[in-house]
C-alpha cells in the first residue's frame, strides 16, 4: 500500500466526481498532456481514458514511480526527477496542456518559475489546469486594492489570464489536508508587456511586497535610488502601499529598472 509522504507534500485526489470534472475542463482526446505529480495514478487514468496523443508524467518520488510504472507499463512517459529541477522548456517537441496536483509547499515556487521561464517565441504549453490550497489560488485571482493582492498575482497576470474552476473539500483528497483546495485554469496572453528580463519584475514585485502594508516609498527610493523621476512620469503616488498599484504600474516600474541598471 502506498502512503502519501508528508516531507514531499503529497495528498492524493480520489473523488471520481472532481476527477471527472478536470479532465472535462477542455478536450484532450489526441492532444499531448502533461500530468505533474500523479500520485497514485487516479487523475492519470481518467486522463488515459479520454484517449490523449500522448501522455508524460513528473513524480519525484521512486516509490511511486515504481508504483506508477507498473500499473500503466508503456501507455506513459514516466520522468522521475524533481519539477523544479527541470528546464519545462525542453519537456518535448510538442505543446503540451498540463494537468497538476502540486504538492502545497513547492506549488507557488513551480508557477513562478514557469512565469520567469515562458520562452514567448516558443511556447511550451497551450493550458495550465493547476491545483493549489485555496488560499494560494484566492491570492492568484484577486484583484489589487484587495489584501490578497501581492507577488505571485502580478507576476500571474504579466503573461497568463487564470480563472478559478471549481474548489475542493479536504475529504475529496487522501489523506485529508486541512485546508481547502481549487483548481484554476491558465491561458498564455497573446498581448504581453515586454520586458527584456523576466528577473526585473520578479525584483520589483519582491522588493516592494517584503513590507506589503508599508507605505511604497521606501522600496521605491531602494530601487530608484531616491530618484522622483520615474513616480513623477508615470503618476505614482509613493504614500501609497503596495497593494495599491495596478499590474500594468509593475510592468512599467520593471521597465524602468532595467533601463536603470542597463
Amino acid at each position: 500500500m502506498i502512503r502519501a509522504k508528508k516531507n514531499l507534500g503529497q495528498n492524493f485526489l480520489i473523488d471520481q466526481n472532481i476527477i471527472e470534472k478536470i479532465t472535462n475542463i477542455i478536450e484532450i482526446k489526441n492532444k499531448n498532456i502533461l500530468e505533474v505529480g500523479p500520485g497514485t495514478g487516479n487523475l492519470t487514468t481518467a486522463i488515459l481514458n479520454k484517449k490523449p496523443k500522448k501522455l508524460i508524467v513528473i513524480e519525484k518520488d521512486n516509490e511511486l514511480t515504481n508504483f506508477l510504472e507498473k500499473k500503466f507499463t508503456n501507455k506513459i512517459k514516466i520522468i522521475n526527477k524533481d519539477i523544479l529541477k527541470i528546464d519545462e522548456n525542453f519537456l518535448d517537441k510538442e505543446k503540451l496542456t498540463v494537468f497538476g496536483n502540486l504538492p502545497y509547499n513547492i506549488s507557488t515556487k513551480i508557477l513562478s518559475q514557469w512565469i520567469l521561464n515562458i520562452n514567448d517565441k516558443n511556447l511550451w504549453f497551450n493550458h495550465l489546469i493547476l491545483m493549489f490550497q485555496k488560499e494560494v489560488a484566492d491570492r492568484i485571482i484577486t484583484k489589487y486594492n484587495s489584501k490578497n493582492y501581492g507577488r505571485l498575482t502580478v507576476l500571474t497576470n504579466w503573461k497568463l489570464n487564470v480563472k478559478k474552476i471549481i474548489d475542493i473539500k479536504p475529504s475529496c483528497f487522501s489523506p485529508r489536508p486541512k485546508i481547502e483546495s481549487s483548481v484554476l485554469f491558465f491561458k498564455p496572453k497573446k498581448n504581453i508587456y515586454k520586458l527584456n528580463n523576466s528577473k526585473s519584475l520578479e525584483k520589483i514585485t519582491r522588493v516592494f511586497f517584503m513590507h506589503r502594508r508599508k507605505m511604497i516609498k521606501k522600496p521605491y527610493n531602494q530601487l530608484f535610488n531616491d530618484n522622483n523621476q520615474v513616480s513623477s512620469k508615470h503618476k505614482i503616488d509613493l504614500k501609497l502601499r503596495p497593494q495599491n498599484l495596478d499590474y500594468d504600474t509593475y510592468f512599467k516600474l520593471a521597465d524602468e529598472y532595467e533601463k536603470l541598471i542597463s
